[in-house]
């Protein structure tokens, strides 16, 4: 294939969740591995050995390579903006991890660099291409449900004190933006916002209950949806053994449930009633961050391929990534001031 059909791409960062974005690179068509970037030596060294690839302790000279057309940015989240900036300016689409960064300014910087240089910005968060979740959506935009009147995300994760000792970022302002609700909880929370829409307002707690960290390690957030409907978020790292996540979504004709990536309960007005066992097997990582596969990294990442190439959009913009955020930097800030903080339209 030419280099037009065929994309080099390269990786920033070898921390745990490189390997998910190295094998989707690996099993998705027109893109191949073509250089990883770490200040590992050694993570280096084994990259080298094991994919044949180009080794860079500075992503600015991995930028030169000549095969580079994209880079999937692994680094900790307070540390997406910088190799960001330096890719745009360099041309180079940009496959990032979630959450985009750690705050709204930071974001948006990424934002407007990728707009002006007209390069691709995609954010991950691969459980919207759960394939439960997608028969959720798509039942919510038929208005099987009705109207929309509560929804709720809970994520009763576990995380022992040496998760967060394993690093020298997870658990800070600096390096995580917070915790719980930032790094573990956002997916889920991502999700209740593509079903329910967007916020109006949200009344936050935050605390930490069970960790030695600068972040929360237990957060709470009541939500008011533009469309008139409640919601409710509950996010935690110091949830003994940690359970899957769910998300309840519940209106005037019906009830959904997802838990663990699974419908576990399908109940709507006028259709047979599809009450499901609990699944034993989930890709939750309740308890184990490793115990979710790249399967969907990979989906999503073919995704953001087939945009580039065809010069569609991708499917979790920059735009599409910070309502997350925005909601999350909400409740902080409701928890600190103790009042109810209305989000910008």
């Amino acid at each position: 294939m030419t280099k037009e059909t065929n994309l080099g791409f390269g990786v920033i960062g070898l921390g745990s969740i490189a390997n998910h974005h190295i094998q989707a690179i690996l099993h998705s068509s027109n893109a191949h591995l073509v250089a990883v970037c770490s200040r590992n030596e050694d993570k280096l060294a084994q990259a080298e050995k094991e994919f044949g690839v180009s080794t860079y302790t500075d992503f600015t000279e991995m930028m030169q390579h000549p095969e580079l057309d994209a880079v999937c940015i692994c680094t900790p989240s307070g540390f997406h903006l910088e190799p960001t900036l330096t890719a745009a300016q360099a041309g180079k689409h940009v496959f990032v991890e979630k959450p985009l960064e750690v705050n709204l300014d930071r974001s948006l910087q990424m934002i407007t660099a990728c707009e002006t240089a007209g390069v691709q910005l995609e954010c991950v968060f691969q459980n919207r291409f759960q394939p439960d979740f997608l028969k959720m959506k798509k039942a919510l935009n038929q208005g099987q449900l009705g109207k929309l009147v509560l929804g709720n995300a809970y994520i009763k994760w576990f995380r022992d004190q040496a998760y967060y000792d394993s690093t020298d970022w997870r658990g800070t302002f600096k390096g995580d933006g917070g915790a719980a609700l930032i790094n573990q909880s956002i997916h889920t929370i991502d999700l209740l916002l593509q079903l329910m829409g967007p916020v109006k307002s949200v009344i936050g707690k935050i605390a930490t209950v069970a960790h030695d960290i600068e972040g929360e390690d237990l957060g709470l957030g009541i939500l008011e949806f533009e469309n008139g409907a409640l919601g409710t978020i509950e996010g935690s790292t110091a949830i003994h053994q940690g359970y899957p996540e769910k998300l309840e979504i519940h209106g005037t004709l019906g009830n959904l449930i997802l838990e663990g990536g699974r419908i576990t309960q399908w109940q709507i007005k006028g259709q047979e009633g599809n009450s499901n066992e609990a699944p034993t097997e989930t890709d939750s990582g309740s308890s184990d961050p490793m115990a979710i596969g790249y399967g969907l990294h990979q989906k999503q990442l073919q995704g953001f391929v087939d945009s580039i190439l065809d010069g569609s959009k991708a499917e979790v913009d920059g735009q599409s990534a910070l309502a997350s955020i925005r909601v999350i930097r909400a409740i902080y800030e409701s928890s600190q001031s103790g009042k109810r903080v209305v989000l910008a339209p």
